[in-house]
């Protein structure tokens, strides 16, 4: 039977997180997966509970959590209630917060402790991802989905200007029309920490395997990225789904009991991937 389990952590500036698990209950013990949601995203977005199901059906647990300050809250994980922390967001508040969950799947407190972890990251959450695992050798191998190649990716260069003389920029949600606010601090991170937030140089010194996916019809994050981050890593693994978006093929709500055809293509290239 699959089992889930909720927990709540303290993320980057005493924020809670919201983190849950997924597992077959007479495996609570199986290779752990931490997935990391990208940009306006969080953990229970349309298929992503099926994808941990999908997981723990393979031999995995799936554990994934919400950023601390990706605008949702513990007591409302599928809204963006809280548009404050969201302008606090920072991409170095988001590595505190990926770190805080691998020490919690690690520490053998709340969980049947992981002697490594599988990370999993899509779009933000894959370059937030390749940085953390440059870092950290803990994280026995990466899998990156519709990821990003560079944060200013994420914006007009020439929109930072404005940005910075007004002191925050509104991104549009389109699904639920919210105009969403984010500090100019999030470019005063990058400003500080060039170094550590440059993805394509953080993908070069990556040493754990890393399987690169990417849709060649992705219209928020180009395949353009994925060419680059395999240009950075040659020894990561490269694999284009034909006609796969940002999302392949889910959306939110997602309504269906079964997994989109490119998603399903992609939990089987990943659960490959991990136990080869």
């Amino acid at each position: 039977m699959i089992k889930k389990e909720v927990f709540t952590l303290s993320g980057a500036k005493g924020r809670g997180m919201l983190v849950d698990l997924t597992y077959v209950d007479d495996f609570r013990d199986a290779p752990l997966i931490i997935f990391a949601h990208g940009f306006k995203g969080f953990k229970d977005w349309g298929t992503n509970n099926l994808v941990a199901e999908y997981f723990a059906q393979h031999g995995f647990r799936f554990l994934k959590f919400n950023f601390s300050h990706n605008g949702t809250s513990v007591h409302h994980p599928v809204d963006f209630t809280d548009l404050i922390a969201f302008s606090d967001n920072t991409f170095s508040i988001e590595l505190e917060d990926l770190n805080t969950v691998i020490d919690f799947a690690m520490n053998g407190t709340s969980i049947p402790r992981a002697p490594y972890v599988y990370l999993i990251g899509h779009s933000m959450g894959g370059g937030i991802s390749i940085i953390k695992t440059a870092e950290d050798k803990r994280i026995k191998k990466l899998v990156t989905m519709a990821s990003i190649s560079g944060f200013r990716n994420l914006w007009p260069k020439k929109a930072e200007e404005q940005w910075r003389l007004q002191g925050v920029m509104y991104f549009p949600n389109s699904r639920t029309g919210q105009q969403m606010p984010v500090k100019s601090t999030l470019l005063d991170d990058l400003d500080r920490h060039p170094i550590r937030l440059n993805i394509p140089a953080k993908a070069a010194e990556i040493t754990q395997p890393w399987l690169i996916i990417h849709g060649d019809e992705d219209p928020t994050v180009p395949l353009a990225h994925a060419k680059e981050l395999k240009a950075a890593q040659p020894n990561a693994i490269f694999t284009v789904i034909k006609k796969g978006d940002h999302v392949f093929g889910g959306s939110h709500p997602y309504a269906d009991t079964v997994l989109p055809a490119h998603l399903l293509q992609v939990c089987e290239d990943v659960i490959k991937f991990l136990k080869e």
